[in-house]
């Protein structure tokens, strides 16, 4: 069965008080995450943010978040969701390309933070492999990259989630170019020679 992101997909799992834990959304943990990328794309940058790009934005949740932190810095999201971009796109800058679009899609310069976020545990294989050296191409500063994987405990959207080992991740994203930098964090190929022994994994 297909799976819609519709209305009532966000609803259920971004704003239904009754799953509590299971619950994808919340504001403050989306605080702590846009904080902390915030933070470490400025670490690495030296300066202040400038751009985010956000690719399977959904509702644009980040926007607004980013904006509160960084009112100067551009936001631009992509969203493979009709009922999103609907409704969220001209107030939040979002637009409508799936995750394999970015085989050739190039909508902006490379931004200092890239977001991808619960994501890419959802896409099959041929998917994944098309978009993801664009995604290193738009990356010029730091992605947060939150996925996961068989070895975590997964709470919440389960439905089409791809049971697949962190090697599967690990081996995508560095083969692209990324650094590991934890916490979901990734080093863009373009900063991937400044980083000291030990500021990333062994």
């Amino acid at each position: 069965m297909a799976k819609h992101y519709d209305r009532d997909y966000f609803e259920r799992w971004y704003r239904d008080p009754a799953l509590k834990r299971a619950a994808i959304g919340g504001a403050a943990r989306l605080s702590r995450k846009v904080a902390l990328a915030v933070s470490t794309a400025e670490y690495w940058l030296e300066r202040p943010l400038r751009s985010v790009l956000d690719i399977g934005c959904g509702e644009g949740a980040w926007q607004p978040a980013v904006k509160k932190l960084r009112p100067k810095a551009s936001y631009i999201g992509f969203d493979s969701s009709a009922y999103a971009i609907e409704r969220f796109g001209r107030r939040r800058n979002l637009h409508l390309a799936s995750f394999a679009d970015f085989a050739s899609l190039r909508p902006c310069a490379p931004a200092d933070l890239l977001v991808c976020s619960d994501v890419m545990h959802y896409l099959e294989p041929r998917e994944l492999d098309a978009g993801l050296p664009g995604l290193a191409e738009l990356c010029s500063g730091v992605a947060f990259l939150e996925t996961f994987t068989r070895e975590d405990e997964i709470e919440g959207d389960t439905a089409g989630f791809r049971r697949r080992p962190a090697r599967f991740y690990r081996t995508r994203l560095q083969a692209a170019g990324f650094v590991p930098l934890g916490s979901h964090l990734w080093l863009s190929p373009a900063l991937a020679d400044q980083a000291a022994a030990l500021e990333i994994p062994g």
